[in-house]
């Protein structure tokens, strides 16, 4: 079977983006990543900051702790997400496209033409990417990518009670330091419908 959309959730550093890009790109479809969040940010007059830094990841590593931390910005963060999911899944009724992240694999969990994929990578690889790629400092790049995944796992599991990388959620989970990215591009698109 054939798919026409793609979501990719994906570690911080892993290329997961970049992927998504490049199979957006020979897909001949749109990505929505960053995107996503100027929508959001027209669609519920929030600014584009506040919705990048509220609408995927959490502000603490547990979801006690987010909703606990998140308590007095509840009705936004709520909103952002009703927002997003309301978005996501118009974008999925239009066409065929790639969607990053911000839970679109959740949204769309019910529907039988999107493939959902988590690309993931050792550490090593992810630190090498960000500091040749983000100009990250050689001596923070682990920290940085721990914290940036904490937060993604909390922000997942507040909103959809789903682990946040788990294999039993998508349909392909690819190590883009093995595999590597044109590899990961590959495959997702051997799954496409063409």
């Amino acid at each position: 079977m054939g798919f026409r959309i793609v979501t990719i959730n994906r570690e911080f550093g892993s290329g997961g983006r970049t992927i998504g890009k490049e199979v957006a790109q020979r897909m001949g479809v749109t990505c929505y990543d960053e995107e996503l969040v100027n929508q959001i940010a027209k669609e519920s007059g929030m600014s584009k900051d506040f919705i990048k830094n509220s609408s995927e990841e959490a502000s603490a590593n547990t979801s006690f702790l987010f909703a606990l931390n998140n308590w007095a910005n509840s009705a936004l963060t709520d909103q952002i997400y009703i927002t997003q999911r309301k978005i996501i899944q118009g974008l999925a009724e239009k066409g065929p496209c790639v969607i990053v992240g911000r839970c679109a694999d959740f949204f769309l969990r019910e529907r039988d033409d999107c493939l959902n994929v988590f690309i993931h990578a050792d550490m090593a690889f992810k630190k090498d990417r960000i500091v040749r790629l983000y100009g990250e400092k050689d001596d923070t790049p682990e920290k940085r990518i721990t914290e940036k995944d904490k937060r993604r796992i909390a922000y997942y599991k507040y909103y959809t009670d789903r682990t946040w990388g788990m294999a039993e959620n998508y349909h392909l989970c690819l190590d883009s330091g093995v595999l590597g990215i044109e590899r990961c591009v590959d495959t997702i698109l051997s799954f496409v419908e063409h």
